[in-house]
């Protein structure tokens, strides 16, 4: 391997122009943040709270091992999005260590609407269950929720990737052998029951743990019986009576200790250590918001960013003189190997055969990909058309699509159209994906689209013997510029789970080498690539 050399000027005033510009950026993400995690209003985490509860937080790292990390998925997820405020999407998902063992943790937030489940609330849960299922993960479902949010009940209910998967994938999980384990610590009602009906072992806590399919009010309404919820569903019942649960807790605490426990008993062999020992880069990644400019127009150096990424900054690169405008190789983060693949500008036929050919070579070895996106797409015109570029793009979405080895992908600059499906956008399934705070991304840039409708409706009058003017012009580019600039944002794209987080890039490398570890120990899979149109 050899090691990179930066080229950056950190005493520049350009790198102090993009540093200041980033910390604006982070403002506005830290805001979000700290309405995410605050849960609920302060009545409802009030009476939570007096209840003896603790909140969703803090279950979760209580459940963890002390000092180990916890990898937050769709934190920002929800943001407004609804008319009600549903901070986190009323869910806490994400991946941590647990008696010594990975897991996927979900708690559901009872200060957010009673832990109500919203569209984004179900979709954040089936995105952590696939993660769970693709890296061969046990689930730990630390519930407290009133079940279904009823107003909008036809996104809930009826489709294929609805509440029913939910209870589909806790079977389809326990039947892979994945432990699937509740601690039921408030309300599970309705179909909300069927999780820790359906989990193969269960924990409830006296006095505020209930289970039932109809809540008091409904059996009023159905059958005309009076009961209150204790009798109804509550922790005595289902622990001595109906054998719905397996342990009684007392408390909170004592739930998340007997589910420490049934973890502890998992007799897989623990996660192997990277193959190397981690080191850290020769260049700082606190540099990284210096580097990437204000402007998305202007270049992004692409060594220079891996150069802070890196284990040592070293890197292997594949085909170095050939399709310059991607470049391709092999490195390690935290200890485990990784191919990178990082945009040096857009995508040419040859550019597309190189990464097409390196995706190849890391799926015949077993090393995982990662994408890092800053690209406006493969390159237009009528001699690249004649050149087969469509085509030759093909082959790079064939093997991206098709490459099974774990893959991740974090989008540090623009990421537009096809250049996103090249770059295993959401849609070619990396394992996890993230956005930098200043990334953006859209099917088409917004100046490019702007641009071409005033073309289109320039072209119509002109049929008509007329002329555009410059201010008809502004109107029909200045709401498709100011759309177009809103939905790019990744505060837009990790508010309805479009990536899984937006990661600072000083925090990148930590959030890599997570991904990492927790791919290292899930079953190999063989790779079959479909036809390539040569």
């Amino acid at each position: 391997m050899t090691a990179l050399r930066s080229h950056v000027d950190t005493t520049s005033e350009a790198f102090r122009r993009n540093a200041e510009a980033f910390d604006e950026k982070r403002q506005t993400l830290a805001r979000a943040r700290a309405a995410a995690v605050s849960g609920g209003d302060e009545r409802s985490r009030r009476r939570h709270t007096e209840r003896g509860k603790l909140t969703a937080r803090q279950r979760v790292y209580q459940l963890l091992d002390p000092g180990t990390p916890f990898m937050e998925l769709g934190q920002l997820a929800g943001h407004d999005v609804y008319d009600e405020h549903v901070p986190s999407a009323g869910l806490v998902t994400g991946i941590g260590v647990v008696s010594g063992r990975p897991a996927v943790v979900f708690a559901n937030d009872a200060t957010v609407k009673g832990g109500s489940y919203f569209p984004l609330t179900v979709e954040k849960q089936l995105r952590a269950q696939l993660v769970a299922r693709e890296n061969r993960l046990p689930c730990i479902y630390l519930v407290d929720s009133g079940g279904a949010f009823l107003p909008l009940q036809e996104h809930l209910f009826p489709g294929e990737h609805h509440l029913g998967r939910m209870f589909r994938n806790i079977a389809e999980l326990s039947a892979l052998g994945l432990p699937q384990i509740a601690a039921v610590m408030g309300s599970c009602t309705a179909g909300g029951a069927y999780i820790p009906s359906m989990c193969d072992e269960t924990v409830i806590v006296r006095g505020t743990g209930t289970v039932f399919l109809g809540g008091p009010q409904l059996v009023r309404a159905a059958t005309g019986e009076m009961v209150d919820a204790e009798t109804l569903g509550g922790a005595d019942l289902h622990t001595r009576v109906s054998g719905v649960a397996d342990h009684l807790a007392e408390n909170d605490e004592h739930a998340l200790a007997i589910v420490r426990e049934i973890m502890a008993r998992d007799a897989r062999p623990a996660p192997a250590a990277p193959p190397r020992p981690p080191r850290p880069p020769l260049y700082d990644p606190a540099e990284l918001p210096g580097i990437v400019s204000a402007s998305l127009r202007e270049h992004i150096p692409a060594r220079d960013i891996l150069a802070r990424l890196l284990d040592g900054s070293e890197f292997t690169e594949y085909r170095a003189r050939y399709g310059p405008t991607i470049v391709c190789g092999t490195g390690h983060i935290g200890g485990y190997p990784v191919g990178v693949l990082i945009n040096d500008g857009v995508l040419f036929p040859e550019s597309a055969q190189k990464a097409a050919n390196f995706i190849e070579l890391c799926t015949q070895r077993d090393i995982p990909l990662l994408f890092l996106h800053n690209i406006n797409g493969f390159m237009v015109g009528a001699e690249y058309e004649a050149d087969g570029i469509a085509k030759h793009g093909a082959k790079l979405v064939n093997a991206v699509s098709t490459a099974k080895v774990p893959k991740f992908s974090l989008v540090i600059g623009g990421s537009y159209g096809a250049g996103n499906l090249a770059m295993c956008g959401r849609s070619m399934g990396p394992r996890l994906m993230a956005m930098w705070p200043s990334a953006k991304s859209t099917v088409v840039g917004a100046e490019q689209t702007a641009t071409v409708m005033a073309l289109i409706r320039g072209d119509q009058l002109a049929k008509e013997g007329k002329v555009l003017s410059a201010e008809e012009e502004e109107s029909i580019k200045r709401p498709i510029i100011e759309t177009y600039e809103r939905q790019a944002h990744p505060l837009y794209y990790a508010a309805r789970m479009w990536v899984d987080a937006v990661v600072d890039p000083t925090e990148t490398r930590e959030w890599l080498a997570l991904c990492l570890a927790m791919s290292a120990d899930a079953p190999k899979q063989e790779t079959r690539f479909g036809v390539f149109r040569m």
